[in-house]
């Protein structure tokens, strides 16, 4: 009999099949204690074990690409931790085996991180994984992962490590769910760059039996459990609409009435450019430069190899608009050449701007490098900067920019929600703003966006949240300047309405969701989106506001 389970949708399609359940983690060793002489020897093969795991997860981001790249290698140099590394060869010199040593070190490391705050506490799925694959190099197990199957089917796993979801195959994995996971989790954002259907954040979906069917809707966030055949009909159709709709959606992003709203991609460096421009995207609302950094995470890359990476991306918008964020490190993509290691709450402390206002030559470098990767180029280079809090940030950004003779405009990340409240303020030393909608939310709400328990503080529909947006939007309008969202909402089509007509002037997104935000805006006028947008702020939750966006854009 169906039975309907609700998540939440957070990558476009329908997919219909059998569970089949992510391989479980490898189970605990056994805790046996070796003679002194063999210390030696077992520390050697932990080492081995470990430089084996971060080159396969450095492999997996090479084959990957764009957003899993740097996610993997973030992961890469996590099981490579040199505190980490210590704490094993101290527990094997005292009589430990080599995967009791890792399994018991991580354990303590995954504890101070669970204890320091939702942003850290993030990062715990991310080191059981890096856990999980050198315990089972050293038992001689089969690493934890995709089941292995020759027919198509839905995987159902706790969480997807970012290794796991980089290299899945579209061509068997027909979509995912997972219990834990928020909208903007490293697994949502890679599904989307995958064009998988994916739902998340659904409580007891480890408990669905492998094999089951089960009809997933990325775009509802609804799971039918063993769907009736009409189910099936109803959901194969509506895809189908869905389809030819993108396929007769051709051009520049405009509603109904002709109002333009350029679509534009959210880009990690030169791999995710083909996507991009396949996708008719107007050009890069969001160039992540942190891709270059992570190669290696003792010093910058010179500006020579910055010129190379910056300059291919630029020449493949010939005339359009390219905005690239200068480095943003710290919290969760931390640098050992720039953040502190010994700091309480790294998402509150040094990160983004700050990290470079104090490395002015790793900014400078950058900068430069931007400034001739430019040079001879017909394109709309935009420069800008991560977590500025006030106009003393953005003034000091733009004055570094103009220090390196950057022939570009400069603007500023509003992902704090100080710079949303005085948005006016900031925009006297800056030409537009770009609004990061992941970290808004995050810190609007103190709701960590890694963490599965609080998904819906981090669920874009929050009118406070679209409160900010409207502030920044009204701001930059006054201004006579620009206002984008390069956040994930605006990968959204219903959002992206709301979005239109809360005064957004751009919209920058993953490239697989392009055609969908194109083919739904076209469906309505800007009165229209205005309408939804004012309904969706009068509501008091995220369902709500949805709701009545709907409610407004259907005519119901």
């Amino acid at each position: 009999m169906e039975t309907t389970l609700r998540g939440v949708g957070v990558s476009h399609g329908v997919a219909i099949g059998e569970v089949r359940h992510m391989g479980t983690a490898v189970l605990e060793p056994p805790a046996k204690q070796i003679p002194a002489e063999e210390a030696e020897r077992e520390q050697g093969r932990a080492r081995k074990a470990v430089e084996a795991v971060a080159a396969d997860l450095m492999a997996r981001g090479n084959l990957a690409g764009g957003e899993a790249q740097a996610v993997l290698e973030a992961q890469a140099m996590m099981a490579q931790d040199p505190e980490l590394m210590a704490d094993v060869d101290r527990r094997i010199a005292v009589g430990s085996t080599a995967e009791r040593a890792v399994y018991d070190a991580f354990a303590a490391y995954r504890e101070l991180l669970a204890n320091a705050g939702e942003y850290l506490a993030g990062r715990v799925a991310d080191l059981d994984d890096v856990r999980n694959r050198i315990v089972a190099r050293l038992l001689g197990v089969p690493m934890p992962g995709v089941p292995d199957s020759d027919q198509p089917y839905v995987l159902v796993a706790r969480d997807l490590a970012p290794a796991d979801t980089a290299l899945l195959d579209p061509t068997l994995v027909l979509g995912f769910v997972t219990e834990e996971g928020g909208p903007t989790s490293h697994s949502a954002i890679l599904a989307r760059a995958l064009g998988v259907p994916a739902v998340v954040a659904l409580p007891g979906a480890g408990e669905l039996a492998e094999g089951t069917v089960v009809a997933v809707d990325g775009s509802t966030g609804e799971i039918f459990v063993d769907p009736s055949e009409e189910r099936k009909q109803q959901m194969e159709a509506a895809a189908a609409e869905r389809k030819a709709a993108l396929a007769a959606s051709t051009g520049p992003g405009a509603t109904a009435d002709g109002h333009k709203v350029p679509l534009l991609a959210n880009i990690g460096g030169p791999a995710d450019v083909p996507a991009a421009v396949e996708a008719g995207a107007e050009g890069v609302g969001l160039f992540r430069t942190e891709f270059l950094f992570l190669d290696d995470n003792k010093k910058a890359p010179s500006e020579e190899k910055q010129v190379e990476a910056y300059r291919q991306v630029l020449e493949a918008f010939p005339e359009s608009r390219v905005v690239v964020r200068v480095l943003d490190a710290g919290a969760d993509k931390p640098l050992d050449f720039l953040t502190p290691a010994d700091e309480p709450n790294p998402a509150l402390g040094v990160r983004g701007l700050r990290t470079l206002l104090d490395h002015p030559e790793v900014l400078r470098t950058q900068l430069t490098a931007l400034a001739k990767a430019a040079e001879g180029l017909p394109v709309h280079l935009e420069v800008m900067a991560p977590m500025v809090a006030d106009r003393t940030d953005a003034k000091a950004f733009a004055d570094a920019c103009r220090a390196a003779g950057v022939q570009a405009k400069f603007g500023a990340m509003v992902e704090i929600p100080s710079a949303a409240l005085r948005a006016r303020s900031v925009l006297q030393e800056v030409e537009f703003l770009s609004l990061g909608t992941n970290d808004l939310a995050q810190y609007t709400f103190a709701a960590d966006r890694q963490v599965g328990a609080v998904s819906r503080l981090q669920d874009p529909w929050q009118p406070a949240l679209l409160d900010l947006v409207a502030l920044s939007a009204e701001a930059a309008r006054a201004e006579g300047k620009s206002c984008g969202v390069c956040g994930e909402a605006a990968s959204d089509p219903l959002l992206a309405c709301v979005l239109t007509g809360l005064g957004v002037t751009s919209l920058s997104m993953g490239a697989a969701s392009i055609p969908y935000v194109r083919a739904t805006l076209a469906k309505y006028t800007l009165a229209q989106c205005e309408r939804a947008a004012a309904a969706a702020r009068a509501a008091d939750t995220a369902e709500e506001a949805r709701a009545a966006a709907q409610a407004v854009l259907s005519g119901e």
